[in-house]
């Protein structure tokens, strides 16, 4: 009977295990997996003891048994250390583990003589074999251990309650319970020298609720909720609340914006007339009757936008909570501002006809691009130049049909062109004017500015312009920066699934940005320019633009050729007066 209970616990261990492994968690913690796999390698040791009929057999099941009280229990303590926010040294994790093992292998050697053991008899007692061990001289040493081992345990608890901390407190007084529990009926069995443990069956008990609380931490994971394209972890803070409210999760970021989140307890609710209830709760509120989704707030001068949106990483899609995504859009904001005062005062001076409405929003855009371009030292002249390849570009591609472009289709990538880097205006000017190579955290910056393009885009012409025009200058200015092989931004498209549009303006912006001189380059010559170009067809290019650009390269390289002539009557003039 007892040997078919423990089968049936070592069953469940295992299917624990399947459990966890089926699940495909992005994020794998080396403690969790070692405690739910430690676990059936236990209990199969107490399930091989019931069936062995030789004193010998009962050695070899000792060799699986000890593994509770030392290494699962290590391990355990390991973990809680970990959860409240201790750091462990790498010596101390050596220590800790090679004493472990130790003690192990020292139990291992003394099985086949009488230091640990004086004497092993085998009982049959009809629900399975029970063993009777006489203690020898050095059992002594592993009841030491297991004292020093709850003496850590009882110190863990104090520095809790002391320290406080984020972390989940019903996560810690699962681990605290279970293994209290575990080192207490160990000392209370051995005292009354009991025929068979229940340690099995308190084993599994925590097997299942180990597994089940490590999936529900997971789901709080922040890292899980977001997506590769939403990861700029360096200007973005993420924070995760459950559908009842409590606070889950968040990122290091998000305590720039909000520090009051770092006294926040895991798995409870935010404290009664907090400013944190103003802005998660309330947005909570407002989105579930549809309201809004997205609040501004102010926090020490700067201007945030909160942002909410459901969550789950269920297979069956159910939502789990909620996820908010808080980042500065003080940058933003001044230019919204500047550019609704603006328009303001052109309302009031303007009469109302479309046609001086499109003029004026294309003066606003090449504005807005002229306002980057002076604030960037590298990109002197870009928009003129890019605008006039475009036309090249355009022209070429129409003339030998490769695609299928109409004269509406080319006059509104013309037109767009100049818009294709006004996002750059909420680059930081320590970023945008670094004379240097950037490094990886300002380039994942830089790269925002296409998304802040599109976004301009749409805001300055929604509205007032035909949606034709609107789309493909949306396009223009968010994926010119895709590649053909998948490895631009900011989406990694691939092939053509990148509108044509931004095919095109690829073209252009990038051979201008070879034969131009930069702050920190010299321009490339043509010959070498044309090679690089040729070079990227298929890879950076469209494999179709090939023929294309062959066909215009004279013709471009004869406008940069145009332009030179003309600095240097501009530079002679200039002697001449002086």
């Amino acid at each position: 009977m007892i040997t078919s209970f423990y089968g049936i616990l070592l069953i469940i261990s295992a299917l624990v295990v399947i459990f966890m492994a089926q699940k495909n968690y992005e994020n794998i913690d080396i403690y969790y997996w070692t405690l739910v796999i430690l676990v059936p390698v236990v209990i199969l040791g107490y399930w091989l003891k019931t069936r062995v009929t030789t004193v010998e057999g009962a050695k070899i099941c000792f060799c699986f048994l000890y593994l509770d009280s030392t290494v699962l229990l290590t391990v355990v303590i390991f973990n809680i250390m970990r959860f409240v926010g201790l750091t462990v040294k790498s010596w101390m994790k050596i220590l800790a583990y090679g004493t472990a093992f130790l003690h192990l292998f020292g139990i291992w050697l003394c099985l086949n003589n009488d230091l640990y053991y004086k004497n092993i008899t085998l009982i049959d007692t009809g629900m399975g074999t029970a063993t009777k061990m006489v203690n020898g001289p050095l059992k002594i040493i592993h009841w030491i251990y297991l004292l020093f081992m709850l003496g850590i345990m009882l110190a863990l608890m104090i520095v809790a309650v002391v320290k406080k901390g984020t972390y989940s407190r019903r996560t810690l007084a699962l681990f605290s319970l279970l293994t209290g529990l575990g080192i207490a009926i160990y000392i209370v069995e051995a005292v009354l020298d009991v025929d068979f443990s229940n340690l099995p069956a308190l084993y599994a008990t925590a097997d299942i609720l180990i597994a089940f609380n490590y999936d529900h931490a997971h789901t709080h994971d922040i890292a899980c909720l977001i997506s590769e394209q939403q990861k700029y972890h360096g200007t973005k803070g993420y924070a995760a609340f459950d559908l009842d409210k409590n606070f889950l999760s968040c990122n290091n970021k998000i305590y720039d914006f909000l520090p009051e989140l770092k006294k926040q307890i895991v798995d409870d609710k935010l404290p009664e007339e907090s400013e944190l209830r103003s802005i998660f709760y309330s947005l909570i509120d407002d989105y579930r009757r549809d309201i809004r989704n997205i609040k501004k707030f102010n926090c020490g001068g700067k201007i945030c936008q909160c942002e909410i949106s459901e969550f789950s990483i269920r297979k069956d899609g159910k939502i789990q909570g909620y996820l908010f995504d808080i980042g500065d859009v003080t940058e933003e904001e001044k230019v919204l501002q500047v550019m609704k005062d603006y328009n303001n005062t052109l309302n009031k001076e303007v009469d109302q006809k479309t046609e001086n409405i499109k003029s004026i929003q294309e003066k606003v855009v090449l504005g807005l691009a002229n306002m980057v371009e002076n604030r960037d030292n590298n990109t002197g002249g870009h928009v003129k130049r890019t605008s006039d390849l475009i036309k090249i570009v355009v022209n070429e591609a129409k003339k030998q049909g490769t695609y299928h472009i109409s004269e509406q289709f080319a006059e509104d990538v013309v037109r767009a062109a100049p818009m294709h880097d006004i996002g750059k205006i909420t680059i930081e000017n320590s970023i945008l004017c670094k004379p240097g190579d950037l490094t990886r955290e300002e380039f994942n910056i830089m790269k925002t500015h296409s998304i802040k393009s599109g976004e301009f885009v749409n805001l300055i012409l929604k509205g007032v312009e035909e949606k034709h025009f609107v789309d493909v200058a949306y396009n223009v200015a968010r994926y010119h920066h895709e590649r053909w092989d998948g490895r631009g931004y900011p989406e990694g498209l691939v092939g053509e699934m990148i509108p044509l549009e931004a095919r095109l303006m690829a073209i252009a912006d990038v051979y201008d940005a070879l034969v131009s001189q930069r702050y920190y380059k010299k321009a490339i010559k043509y010959e070498e320019a044309a090679r690089i170009m040729i070079e990227g067809m298929g890879s950076q290019f469209d494999p179709n633009m090939l023929s294309v650009f062959v066909g215009c390269r004279r013709e471009l390289e004869e406008y940069y050729m145009h332009l030179q002539n003309d600095e240097h009557s501009a530079h002679d003039e200039k002697l001449l007066i002086s």
